[in-house]
């Protein structure tokens, strides 16, 4: 079970981490080129925390989704060629490669018969959960709240009046992500109601995405 979320998780950060370093390497920000965060060795990117704590607690509670974080890769945003729009494009390209990977691997699906039946079946749980991982992580990350790269591409795109909002909204991003989080299963404890906040922020575009890969691999 550890390698059929293991795997996924962490290649899904990986390439989520390493393809921001990229685009910003592209548009005229070398930090992360120069400190080693443009690469596919997750040991450079694994956070202790959010790699591994977080999504095993997830999985041990029987949450309906997984995901997970790496550490940050360093942008300057004042180096890149036109901060403002070059901004957007460092953000998105995280989530854009996490459903570029959901779709590499609802292709692979397509690899199953080549496998004897034991293999075949965990192949296919790996790729199963690879596919709601990258998904969930694309999602998750276009929330518009700090320091998540919905934010990043908000304040790419909004005037400079309203993008002020989600400069001073940063220093709390954090604190109310991991509510957003640890909410649900604090009710549950004093009142017995359980009100899984992300899930239903998450289901629905979710859904569509997969629905969405499932038609373009022809597995829908």
């Amino acid at each position: 079970m550890a390698i059929v979320w293991g795997i996924p998780v962490i290649l899904a950060i990986t390439f989520h981490e390493a393809a921001h370093g990229f685009v910003a390497r592209w548009n005229g920000d070398d930090t992360a080129y120069r400190l080693g965060r443009v690469t596919l060795n997750p040991i450079r990117h694994i956070d202790l925390f959010g790699t591994i704590i977080l999504p095993a607690f997830l999985i041990l509670t029987k949450m309906p989704f997984v995901f997970g974080y790496a550490k940050p890769v360093p942008v300057d945003f004042l180096r890149l060629n036109n901060p403002k729009k070059d901004m957007v494009f460092v953000a998105l390209a995280g989530p854009l490669t996490n459903i570029i990977l959901a779709y590499i691997s609802a292709l692979l699906f397509h690899t199953l018969p080549l496998f004897p039946e034991v293999i075949a079946e965990n192949f296919a749980n790996l790729l199963r959960n690879s596919v709601l991982i990258n998904v969930v992580l694309a999602i998750f990350n276009m929330i518009p709240i700090p320091p998540l790269d919905g934010a990043r591409v908000a304040l790419g795109l909004l005037p400079i009046r309203f993008s002020k909002f989600f400069i001073k909204l940063e220093p709390y991003g954090m604190w109310i992500i991991v509510g957003l989080i640890a909410f649900p299963a604090l009710l549950e404890s004093l009142t017995g109601v359980y009100i899984p906040i992300l899930w239903h922020i998450l289901r629905w575009p979710m859904a569509a995405i997969i629905t969405t890969l499932e038609a373009l691999s022809g597995l829908g």
